[in-house]
């Protein structure tokens, strides 16, 4: 069976005539009649009734019908995101990343790379740090921003395109709102407000205190960056967010204050498969975000990303 016979059947079983079939198909009737018969015979069924100057499906040709235009319909899909993938001005990029890059950074990157690629369209995927390594060893996204960057990993490479600092949040009324900056170990007494357990700033957080000489207390845990600021803006305790988690509008947020010592930090990084092409599209997208964040590939990511 050919793909062709495929063609001509659906277009006489639509038009209900082969002389009409075969002016849109371009080729000659006696072309369109052979292959039907070659196709009947092949299935060992009529496919077509005569009914008066019209052709009419059997039951068997209109299941045959249903089939036919279903594998038609999915090569001419696979012809298409072919071709998007060949061509780095269209295409989908599936994109993951982690709960707080999607308050600013997402909207600002895509937002700019889609004002030189407008016909690119995007799929989102967001996930902790274990399910994002997992989306992309797995191949359900293209490339993805994760927090730590993982400077050494079997199944993904990458580059670090950012290094953030964290601030420490604190209540509107606390005593060290007004000041400019703190050391850390002014909060050991504190009941702090952290992401739950599995999420990448969880660790960021509990090392730094650590390293500032105490273990905090913890009084609530949250998957999501708006309720741990909600919660600090209320008076429940205190947190340490990154700086593009912390854009926000609304009656009730937290004051802001930089840690002098320790610095705490996160890495931000850029991760997809090895020995694996992408997608031109997705290419063209690890392109822009390398000079979008000015990385050059080989330096860490210590180039801050526009801010406004």
């Amino acid at each position: 069976m050919e793909l062709r016979q495929l063609y001509y059947f659906v277009k006489v079983a639509k038009k209900e005539h082969v002389t009409q079939a075969a002016e849109e198909l371009h080729v000659a009737q006696s072309a369109v009649s052979r292959q039907i018969h070659q196709l009947e015979e092949e299935l060992g069924a009529k496919l077509f009734l005569q009914k008066g100057r019209n052709l009419q499906l059997t039951p068997v040709g209109q299941l045959f019908m249903k089939r036919a235009e279903t594998i038609l319909q999915d090569l001419e899909r696979a012809v298409t995101e072919v071709q998007e993938f060949l061509d780095p001005e269209k295409g989908e990029i599936r994109l993951g990343f982690p709960h707080s890059l999607g308050i600013s950074l997402i909207p600002a990157v895509v937002s700019a790379f889609r004002k030189l690629h407008p016909n690119v369209k995007f799929r989102f995927k967001q996930g902790m740090y274990p399910s994002l390594i997992r989306d992309v060893i797995r191949g359900e996204v293209d490339l993805a921003f994760i927090s730590p960057f993982p400077e050494e990993h079997d199944h993904i490479i990458g580059e670090k395109v950012l290094t953030e600092e964290l601030f420490a949040i604190l209540p509107p009324n606390h005593p060290l709102a007004g000041v400019e900056a703190i050391e850390l170990n002014q909060l050991k007494d504190e009941t702090f407000v952290l992401f739950s357990p599995g999420y990448s700033l969880r660790p960021i957080v509990w090392d730094a205190c650590k390293e500032a000489g105490f273990t905090p207390s913890i009084g609530f845990e949250s998957e999501e960056t708006d309720t741990i600021r909600g919660l600090v803006a209320a008076g429940m305790g205190v947190s340490l967010l990154p700086e593009m988690a912390l854009y926000a509008t609304g009656p009730l947020q937290p004051v802001k204050v930089a840690v002098r010592s320790p610095r705490v930090t996160r890495t931000i990084g850029l991760i997809h498969r090895p020995n694996e092409k992408l997608p031109l599209v997705a290419i063209a997208f690890q392109k822009f975000l390398l000079n979008f964040f000015g990385c050059n590939g080989e330096a860490a990511g210590e180039k801050c990303w526009p801010k406004g």
